[in-house]
């Protein structure tokens, strides 16, 4: 009567995976969440890095524009005057960016330490550094 409801053919047994096969399974699934966190991360702080070092040129272009006397505003050439504009809404942007950008970057690096503590045994420790 048992039989009748088995889906599985009445000569095999049930049987469970091994805890060993079980343990390579849930580190994969964890290693592939580490490896995407990680690749957000490092993509993240990469494009951080390099905007943040395009800001600094354009910032060195626009003070070079700007002048440093106290009347240089009032007879100051007209395409620096566009360049100045031009500049400024570039260079909101570009710290508007850098603060998202940050943001980003510590979510990461908290979604990495909150990986690490549900998971010890198979991330290792929360302090490993990003890759």
């Amino acid at each position: 009567m048992l039989q009748m409801f088995s889906r599985s053919k009445p000569d095999r047994q049930f049987k469970a995976r091994s805890a060993g096969r079980d343990s390579q399974t849930d580190a994969g699934r964890v290693s592939s969440i580490e490896q995407s966190i990680d690749a957000a991360l490092a993509a993240a702080q990469a494009e951080h890095a390099g905007l943040s070092q395009r800001l600094t040129d354009v910032l060195a272009r626009a003070a070079l524009t700007v002048g440093n006397d106290a009347d240089e505003y009032i007879d100051r050439e007209p395409e620096n005057n566009e360049l100045q504009s031009a500049l400024s809404v570039e260079i909101a942007n570009a710290e508007r960016r850098l603060r998202e950008l940050e943001d980003s970057i510590g979510h990461f690096k908290f979604l990495r330490a909150a990986l690490a503590t549900r998971f010890p045994d198979l991330i290792g420790s929360p302090n490993k550094p990003a890759r």
